[in-house]
């Protein structure tokens, strides 16, 4: 079950010439693929192009009405091997998944393939973040586009240039027998907008003909001598073709007066930065319309020599606005003026900071700080010589305390390490390693468990240094995403293999919840069209390991700690693994919270579970908020003068998982915590004796009130 359900738009993908589309960047991707006669397409979900597998997956029915083999891969590296498909037949073929993290999990087919080389067009469209928040790491994609010889394509982050570089990307595959990537940026992804459609293209030859004649040719074979032929074939035919298409095509585009003292070099992604700053300087108007030239690269890579040149021919200065680090294209056109012996002056880095995002501000300051040095004449009055002085930004980041990414309120993994956490203060504190999922989050407070990530399904290996023998056993945490896209062979092969002592947790939340909610082989929801309900249990059974323990409820934490203790204690020496299963509360809510609704609007009785905490019980300690972190549990001032410290209190977005009553439970803390029933459409029983209830407490309290002493402060 995905986060978000593309059904209705999806009907929009029909249609046709004459009409116009209006909609998010990721369904305008999807429909230049299907104008475009794609004969394949695959992937792997991940931030900020998730939704684009979630649309193709909704689009099913209409691919398969066009003749289009859709899958969604096990792993990027599963995606990227698909395009193999293009090497020697005439199928264009296009996968997508993140960058940069996704492009290095499918380095190896990626690189093959750039190596042997396209018969049909093959597009890789990569959802690239750099500095947005949504990659675990700052790092570009161009770096291998440039060490495996990808073509480029960094478009305008609007629908029409979108649209049209998707068919650029697949003309410019064929005419060049090259791999081609498409960087779509996360505002690309989710930009609104509109274009005018075309009819939708059956690809002129099917995987499934193909299949019925197959062709080969062994020179497109990565293996010596031919391998040695494709790096030659790289420069002297593909990249030579490849500058031709652009050229001929115009894929970069040039805006504002041909000459011009100074000129301004950018990446098609950050087209609208750009203008959008000039606009603020007085150098550009609403409609793009600029006074400085400007070169917009949608081809990032290759750099076509004589057209960067041409545009530097004549001025004196030239800036080349390129976020992220390295400064990959700024070296190369340095390198282009050098050797020509142009006295052109570069800036870039140095006005523009080496690292980070370059948001609104940084924009601006760059872009005014070098039109003052070399061109101060072209700017307005009130700009070059404001009358009022610039306001002072306050550095938010020492008034504003930083929000850490943190577990959702219910997440049934959160008991897993509070568990772990009081396991720990019995037996001492374990090395730990995290993977990439929900449950790194874990390495924060209040839990602070595990300290290291190395890749998706890698955190059993990235323990296998530590298990070498001691005094403790090293234990690692995985989730059932993780597992299947690359843990059960590498991981746990690897701990089957070397006779591991170690200990694993594979936290099993029934979808790839991390990046959206998508199905998995373990999840239990019925997928017409894929195979689900795959217990991770008999994976790992069939892996070799002996030692398994299943928890069918993470939120029993008595039984959870119980585990892994046993887990930590126990003589046995091999691969120990713990599968903690309970549903990720937050595709729990996106499926039943409709259906409660519905039964309520209905008139149906409905319960609701509601948690509370007894005030006049809870001593304020505040160890069950530390045990649980829950975003729920919060604290509340009382107005009774005789107690200082406020008491935790549960706010109304608890959900009722019942895990800080477990918690407090388990952990032997107060005995504050009790839980409520929400009664929607009570009987005419329930109704009654709740009014009666309600009097007769109402009486009590009356009662009691008038027998207290009260300080109404008069007379002080």
């Amino acid at each position: 079950m995905a986060e978000r359900s593309f059904k209705a738009e999806v009907e929009h993908l029909r249609k046709g010439t004459g009409d116009t589309f209006t909609g998010e960047g990721i369904l305008a991707i999807t429909k230049a693929l299907l104008e475009n006669g794609v004969g394949y397409v695959g992937g792997y979900q991940g931030a900020p192009i998730s939704h684009l597998m979630d649309v193709l997956a909704d689009a099913e029915d209409l691919l398969g009405e066009l003749g289009i083999r859709f899958e969604a891969n096990a792993s990027e590296a599963a995606a990227a091997a698909m395009l193999a498909a293009s090497v020697h037949y005439p199928i264009r073929g296009a996968v997508t998944f993140k960058g940069s993290v996704g492009v290095n999990v499918a380095s190896d087919a990626l690189a093959n393939l750039a190596s042997s080389g396209v018969n049909g067009g093959a597009l890789v469209i990569v959802g690239e973040d750099y500095g947005e928040g949504s990659s675990i790491m700052q790092e570009r994609s161009y770096a291998f586009a440039m060490k495996s010889q990808f073509w480029l394509l960094d478009p305008r982050p609007n629908l029409a240039s979108i649209v049209k570089s998707v068919g650029d990307g697949f003309a410019l595959s064929e005419a060049s027998n090259s791999p081609v990537m498409l960087m779509v940026r996360i505002r690309s992804c989710h930009v609104t907008g509109r274009f005018e459609t075309r009819d939708n293209v059956p690809p002129p030859l099917s995987v499934r003909d193909a299949l019925s004649s197959p062709m080969r040719d062994f020179k497109r074979v990565v293996l010596p001598p031919m391998s040695y032929a494709h790096e030659h074939d790289k420069i002297d035919n593909r990249w030579p073709a490849a500058e031709k298409f652009i050229l001929e095509n115009r894929l970069n585009e040039h805006f504002g007066p041909e000459e011009g003292k100074v000129g301004i070099v950018c990446l098609g992604g950050i087209y609208n930065s750009v203008i959008r700053a000039l606009q603020r300087l007085g150098l550009a108007d609403i409609s793009g319309n600029t006074s400085i030239p400007l070169h917009v690269l949608n081809v990032t890579y290759p750099l076509v020599k004589s057209e960067l040149l041409e545009f530097c021919a004549g001025k004196e200065a030239v800036l080349m606005v390129e976020e992220g680090q390295p400064e990959f294209i700024e070296q190369q056109l340095g390198a282009m003026l050098y050797k020509e012996g142009r006295t052109t002056k570069l800036e870039g880095k140095g006005i523009f900071p080496r690292a980070g995002e370059y948001t609104g501000q940084i924009m601006l300051d760059g872009l005014d700080t070098f039109v003052r040095q070399y061109a101060p004449e072209l700017l307005p009055g009130k700009v070059l010589a404001p009358n009022a002085p610039k306001p002072e930004l306050p550095d938010l980041s020492k008034t504003v305390p930083i929000r850490p990414p943190g577990f959702c309120t219910g997440c049934p993994e959160r008991p897993i390490f509070a568990s772990l956490k009081m396991v720990e203060q019995e037996v001492g504190q374990h090395q730990i390693t995290g993977d990439i999922g929900c449950h790194l989050f874990a390495c924060l407070p209040p839990f602070e468990i595990g300290g290291s990530t190395m890749g998706y399904g890698l955190g059993p290996a990235s323990n296998a240094a530590f298990d070498g023998g001691g005094e403790r056993r090293a234990i690692s945490i995985i989730g059932d995403g993780g597992f299947w896209h690359n843990g059960l062979s590498t991981s746990i092969g690897n701990m089957v293999f070397n006779k591991s002592d170690s200990v694993a947790i594979i936290v099993d939340n029934y979808y790839s919840a991390a990046t959206g909610g998508q199905d998995i082989p373990s999840s239990r929801a019925k997928n017409k069209t894929k195979s689900t309900n795959n217990p991770i249990t008999k994976a790992l059974q069939g892996a070799g390991v002996k030692w398994i323990r299943q928890i069918d409820r993470t939120y029993d934490v008595t039984r959870m700690r119980e585990t892994i203790r046993e887990a930590l204690t126990t003589d046995y020496d091999g691969p120990k693994v713990i599968v903690a299963s309970s549903e990720c509360m937050l595709n729990r809510q996106r499926r039943e919270k409709p259906q409660r609704n519905k039964a309520i609007a209905g008139g149906e009785r409905v319960e609701v579970p509601r948690f509370g905490v007894d005030q006049d019980v809870c001593t304020g300690d505040h160890a069950c908020i530390r045990l649980s972190g829950c975003p729920s549990l919060s604290l509340k001032k009382l107005d009774d003068p005789l107690r200082d410290d406020p008491v935790a209190h549960i706010d109304q977005s608890c959900v009722g998982c019942g895990n800080c009553g477990e918690v407090a439970d388990a952990a032997i803390l107060c005995p504050s915590f009790y839980e409520a029933k929400v009664v929607h459409n009570p009987t005419g029983f329930e109704a009654w004796y709740a009014g009666l209830r309600t009097r007769i407490i109402s009486w009590l309290q009356t009662r009691r009130a008038g027998s207290r002493l009260t300080f109404t402060g008069e007379g002080v």
